[in-house]
């Protein structure tokens, strides 16, 4: 079980749970094209936004196998949300999570999904014990593949012509790490593990 105490702060953002108030931010970004293009799902109206976002706000811990962390990722220095990073308990008897992120097109390049993922890996590892955490992609979608390669996790697999998506057979690809990876990787970087919440 997690259940963090928020907000959660690295170096730079505030992660959150969502409120009311990011629907038009949410928006902002689930209706573009290129937001959804290696998504499952296809650019979303504001009342389909609507809907996620409740379900997004319903998302604040882990109590069971197959829930989902949502949390808002705000930069601190705006106040603005531009995108959402997750954690999802996959496996009880295997300690398996996974990761997820989406960031506003417009603050790309600017490192924020590979800090928001690194916090969500913290509370994977540290806040609910798991041994193994993975991120799955779609193979064309190489800027998120650097995310995790950053975060050092470890490229696992390329699964071709794995899955029908829009129509379209596409590849996934499978990065992971392990609990005694992500320790390892701690104790040399120190200085990325931004501001610890007591949780953390």
């Amino acid at each position: 079980m997690l259940q963090p105490t928020f907000p959660l702060e690295t170096e730079r953002l505030t992660l959150r749970p969502f409120d009311d108030d990011d629907l038009g931010s949410l928006h902002a970004y689930q209706s573009l094209p290129e937001v959804a293009r290696y998504l499952y799902w296809e650019p979303r109206n504001l009342e389909e936004s609507r809907t996620f976002l409740k379900q997004k706000m319903a998302a604040t811990g882990i109590e069971r196998e197959g829930d989902w962390l949502v949390l808002a990722v705000v930069p601190r220095e705006t106040g603005t949300l531009i995108g959402e990073v997750n954690l999802q308990w996959s496996s009880r008897e295997h300690r398996q999570g996974e990761i997820g992120y989406i960031i506003n097109p417009a603050y790309h390049g600017q490192g924020f999904a590979t800090e928001a993922a690194e916090a969500v890996l913290r509370l994977g590892f540290e806040g609910l014990g798991l041994h193994r955490v993975v991120g799955r992609l779609d193979g064309r979608n190489a800027a998120s593949a650097r995310v995790l390669e950053r975060l050092g996790m470890r490229h696992e697999a390329h699964l071709v012509e794995n899955e029908l998506v829009k129509g379209e057979w596409t590849d996934e690809v499978v990065y992971a790490m392990l609990a005694q990876e992500w320790k390892a990787r701690s104790a040399i970087k120190p200085g990325r593990r931004g501001r610890r919440n007591r949780h953390d």
